[in-house]
């Protein structure tokens, strides 16, 4: 079956958080990490039937939930298939991961993230006491790459207890080779430092490009780290809140559950349990490619722009995820007032990219995961603003 991305669907005055935000009138919203994209039809189909039911109580999660994202993962990612015991339910990742810090270490331990990274990273790590500790990403020829002896030495620090670790790589685009996944592996299972790995981006990758779970990396042991994934972002479902922390060792998973508990994020939304056995069929595999091959499509819309329209911008080369990272550096001005500029003065709203740790060089964030006819004309704001600020 073939997918229409193209379809423009209005959002505004539905409380949509990327649409509803602002006040100001008329904004192309490029910004925060939601597509414009309808779901996937079987996904709405199975919503339709148990809202029909007309009933929407606590929910238990059946045994065919966990069936299916084992077998998903097993199938299109090479994990071993993983049982009911070995999952964690929870209403998101960023919850699975604060409650993750919180069960496995103390306040005052470190932290370690590979910066710049998704800006919740942060707030996780420090409202659970603890302190970041950041091992910058090499920003060099349009790419990231891990300095791999900063990253060992802050592994072999006695305060750094666990690694969070953002696979496939938001905001830098980097979807993690099957050997990088495997060295980082190594090293933070040589000094003890427990991995968390996002992988939340697994499903959104670029042709020529493979994601590689941790879970997929042989001979890692099942004390050394947990799996946090989700169908929220690939099949744009966040609102329906529903995450999977998958936890190998059960003295670490009974600790995690009882965190996920003190936190009150165990609950979980029954459209969730359902939309997530939809998704995770051979045709929701089928839908993702043709998704990716259209967000594929975008970047190079987006590419092709800025060499065109604005080729004093650098443009990351996008591995993965649906958010295009973007140096300003020739600009002369912060990513903070370009951001400003933009939305306030020519309504196109992107990410600064100082909120993900990110103060060397002014890079914005660009959402992909849009109509072109959007991007477009998102785009051609943008280029308009950029044009202002030199007159």
């Amino acid at each position: 079956m073939t997918y229409n991305f193209d379809t423009i669907t209005p959002r505004r005055h539905t409380n949509s958080v990327k649409w509803d935000e602002t006040a100001l009138e008329n904004v192309i919203p490029l910004w925060v990490a939601d597509m414009d994209f309808p779901t996937y039809p079987p996904i709405v189909e199975a919503l339709q039937r148990r809202v029909a039911h007309g009933i929407f109580g606590y929910t238990h999660i059946p045994d065919s939930y966990y069936r299916c994202v084992a077998s998903w993962f097993a199938k299109y990612h090479g994990t071993r298939e993983f049982g009911k015991e070995h999952f964690v339910v929870t209403t998101g990742v960023v919850p699975a991961i604060s409650a993750i810090i919180r069960a496995l270490t103390l306040p005052g331990d470190k932290v370690l993230l590979m910066s710049p990274v998704y800006n919740c990273f942060f707030s996780s790590i420090r409202n659970q006491g603890c302190q970041v500790e950041a091992s910058p990403l090499v920003y060099a020829d349009g790419t990231y790459s891990i300095d791999w002896d900063d990253f060992e030495r802050r592994c072999a620090d006695d305060r750094v207890r666990a690694f969070l670790f953002c696979n496939p790589h938001n905001p830098a685009g980097r979807v993690w080779t099957r050997n990088e996944v495997t060295r980082v592996c190594d090293i933070c299972q040589r000094h003890g430092v427990f991995i968390i790995s996002d992988e939340i981006h697994g499903e959104i990758v670029m042709p020529g490009h493979e994601y590689c779970s941790i879970a997929s990396i042989c001979g890692l042991p099942d004390d050394a780290y947990a799996l946090c994934v989700a169908p929220t972002k690939a099949f744009n479902i966040a609102g329906l809140q529903i995450a999977n922390i998958i936890v190998p060792d059960s003295r670490r998973r009974e600790r995690i559950d009882r965190a996920i508990n003190i936190h009150e994020v165990c609950d979980v939304n029954p459209f969730g349990v359902i939309a997530t056995e939809a998704a995770y069929t051979d045709g929701g595999w089928e839908w993702l490619q043709q998704l990716n091959a259209y967000i594929a499509a975008n970047y190079e819309y987006l590419r092709q722009f800025l060499e065109k329209q604005l080729p004093q911008l650098r443009l990351v080369r996008l591995e993965g995820t649906y958010l295009a990272w973007v140096d300003c550096t020739a600009l002369g001005c912060s990513s903070s007032q370009l951001v400003d500029h933009l939305l306030n003065r020519h309504g196109v709203w992107l990410n600064d990219g100082e909120m993900y740790g990110e103060t060397s060089r002014p890079f914005v964030r660009i959402n992909l995961a849009c109509p072109q006819a959007t991007l477009a004309e998102g785009l051609r704001r943008m280029a308009e603003g950029v044009a202002a600020l030199r007159t």
